[in-house]
């Protein structure tokens, strides 16, 4: 060695430390993973939850534009009939069951009113779905633009804000 050269040259190059390895992960990475995977299956079931919402709803109203279409003069109890037992149907589902399942008469057509049917059941054309099925034969013919309309809003009312 060189008594005048400086002491820096004697020493040897800087190398670098090695890249960190890619497996096993370090435990953030894997937190995160498992953070995903929660948030993945949580917005799995609620986007099932609301499929499933969704495809109710829709059925409830095809069925009622399917009961609405097939209404004649000649069938006027059982179109009330069936107007009733879907009413009773979503109610029971979203409702719990002992609050609508003994509900009759004018008790019921009141709850409709306080779900949403704003008094045109208990004082309006809903009246006719107390006694109207259970009548041979209704006097004149139901309104049935009307009901249907009723229906259906307090229907899209009480399953969800949805089309």
């Amino acid at each position: 060695m060189n008594p005048a050269a400086s002491p820096l040259e004697a020493l040897r190059p800087i190398h670098a430390a090695p890249p960190p390895e890619l497996w096993p992960p370090a435990p953030g990475w894997w937190l995160l993973l498992a953070l995903l995977l929660g948030l993945l299956v949580a917005a799995s079931v609620w986007g099932w939850h609301r499929y499933r919402q969704y495809r109710f709803r829709c059925q409830v109203l095809h069925e009622i534009d399917y009961i609405t279409n097939s209404y004649s003069n000649d069938n006027t109890s059982n179109y009330l009939a069936e107007i009733g037992v879907l009413l009773r149907r979503i109610a029971l589902r979203r409702y719990p069951s002992e609050r609508v399942a003994s509900l009759t008469g004018g008790d019921w057509l009141q709850f409709l009113d306080s779900t949403g049917g704003g008094g045109a059941f208990s004082n309006g054309v809903g009246q006719l779905l107390e006694s109207g099925p259970y009548r041979p034969r209704v006097d004149n013919a139901v309104p049935v633009t009307e009901l249907a309309a009723l229906v259906r809003r307090w229907a899209k009312q009480n399953l969800g804000t949805a089309a």
